[in-house]
């Protein structure tokens, strides 16, 4: 890099490169100081009275400066808390450490997490702190080489686009301070720990999960969700095995995405065991995959509309649903059968989390795994949704392959399928600007009945499958989205848009 200043970018969730490369310890410090920096310019600017509309009781509206992370008095009116996590990635914990140092030299608390923890729980210990904010050191499902700087928000949750613009204008705006790290807060951090285990406890029925003489397997991916879900469920009928439950910073291999590619394992164990389910989470554990009992990967498309037919059929829990533009037309479908008001966002969960902040939202989602729900963090949180599904599988008493032909049958037959394109940024960009701009009439032999722009270019046809070209926020790779009425047309219409693209 011959000395020069990398820029500094934040995608669609975090600033995110590659280690050693633009992820360099003086990086960090760059964009932990811009923090730091912004931090300090707006921790005496009122925040939204209303901060959050989530959960079955609403949080209680608090002052400004508690959100803002003053502690109680018990602490002296002590400064500022920061929250700070990791995942298992190369040097995640080092890298943890030195953004502590640089919150810590700028004047604030810190409360520094000991070992690497899945990132809703960073995102609910900034919450239960009332912590100014948080960081997390993470690159979530992006390859093993990467790493990256993901910034909390105080009501617990991913920081708005306002927020990392601010950040990023700030950046080298002043020079790193740093000090050494002689109280990392780690006491602080045992109760909010706790209180996570107890808000699961209260949130999933537990008891009867348990009481199932089924078999379920977990898979982390070598993330940080380790054996989160296998310890919520221990102490009764159910046999829970974990996969891939150790640190390995090159996760066995395969991006700790929980997609099909990735998932062999988890789909060669649950037909070994007769498990009734395979439960995957990604690298930060903040997204969730699933595996049915036929060792087949079920997509997000199959999972987040029978998560959502569970809250509204089974437990009666009312509110809005947002579905992210590449997310299924099914959940439309189902919001429309229980007058449920449907919301449509850009890719990204930030955006979920701004409609959860603002109206009562009883479920969001995004095609990549991340899902939100009513009475918990305007954040994704894998660890909950894992067991919520399960919940859901067991309420049913079917197994998801019967559930999913049950889903069908009442709303309409719909597959999904994505291939991801390494393609230069800009070319993706280019590529993606020219169908916005001259969309097609037809594609793959089919009308197009509707050119829609709202994150990247999808193509809608009559029968309301479509197809979505999108360059990632966060990685030099184009992604190409289908559902329709059929794997066929799913296959069809993505073998068209790859020719596209190439």
């Amino acid at each position: 890099m011959s000395g020069a200043l990398v820029p500094i970018k934040f995608g669609t969730d975090g600033w995110r490169a590659i280690i050693a490369r633009e992820f360099t310890f003086a990086n960090l410090e760059r964009v932990a100081q811009a923090y730091a920096d912004y931090l300090a310019t707006t921790k005496e600017e009122s925040l939204p009275s209303h901060l959050v509309a989530v959960g079955q009781a609403s949080f209680d509206e608090v002052e400004s400066s508690q959100v803002r992370g003053v502690i109680s008095k018990a602490t002296g009116g002590a400064p500022t808390l920061v929250v700070v996590g990791y995942d298992r990635r190369f040097l995640s914990e080092h890298f943890a450490r030195r953004a502590a140092e640089v919150m810590l030299g700028n004047g604030f608390r810190i409360a520094l997490f000991q070992e690497a923890a899945p990132t809703p729980l960073i995102s609910w210990a900034v919450k239960e702190l009332r912590a100014s904010g948080g960081i997390m050191l993470t690159a979530s499902h992006n390859p093993p080489d990467f790493n990256g700087f993901k910034i909390k928000a105080p009501w617990g949750g991913s920081a708005a686009s306002d927020t990392t613009a601010a950040v990023e204008a700030l950046v080298d705006a002043n020079p790193a301070k740093r000090s050494a790290v002689s109280s990392d807060g780690r006491e602080l951090l045992e109760p909010a720990i706790e209180s996570y285990r107890e808000q699961i406890a209260s949130y999933i029925d537990l008891d009867r999960l348990r009481r199932s003489q089924q078999t379920i397997v977990v898979d982390p991916m070598h993330g940080s969700g380790g054996r989160w879900v296998e310890s919520l469920l221990a102490g009764g009928a159910l046999k829970v095995e974990t996969i891939r439950g150790d640190r390995d910073p090159l996760f066995g291999g395969v991006n700790p995405e929980p997609i099909d590619s990735n998932l062999s394992p988890l789909k060669k164990r649950v037909v070994e065991t007769k498990a009734l389910v395979g439960l995957a989470t990604d690298g930060d554990a903040d997204r969730v995959g699933a595996v049915n009992e036929r060792g087949e990967t079920m997509t997000m498309h199959d999972v987040v509309p029978l998560v959502l037919l569970h809250l509204a059929r089974n437990r009666k829990m009312t509110g809005g649903v947002v579905r992210t533009f590449s997310q299924s037309v099914l959940l439309g479908r189902i919001a429309a059968a229980h007058n449920l008001k449907i919301h449509e966002t850009a890719i990204g969960f930030k955006y979920i989390a701004d409609l959860m902040l603002k109206e009562d939202i009883l479920l969001g989602a995004e095609e990549s795994g991340g899902i939100g729900v009513k009475g918990h963090i305007p954040e994704r949180d894998g660890l909950l949704n894992s067991l919520l599904f399960l919940e859901a599988i067991i309420a049913a008493g079917k197994t998801p392959s019967e559930m999913l032909r049950e889903l069908h049958l009442e709303f309409g037959e719909f597959h999904f399928g994505r291939r991801d394109l390494q393609i230069e940024v800009e070319r993706g960009k280019k590529l993606v600007k020219g169908l916005a701009s001259q969309p097609p009439s037809g594609f793959a032999g089919r009308k197009v009945r509707d050119v829609q722009t709202i994150d990247g270019v999808k193509l809608v046809f009559e029968d309301e499958s479509w197809l979505l070209f999108r360059q990632s926020g966060t990685e030099p790779v184009l992604r190409i989205y289908a559902e329709a009425t059929s794997i066929n047309q799913v296959n069809l219409f993505l073998d068209e848009g790859q020719k596209v693209a190439h």
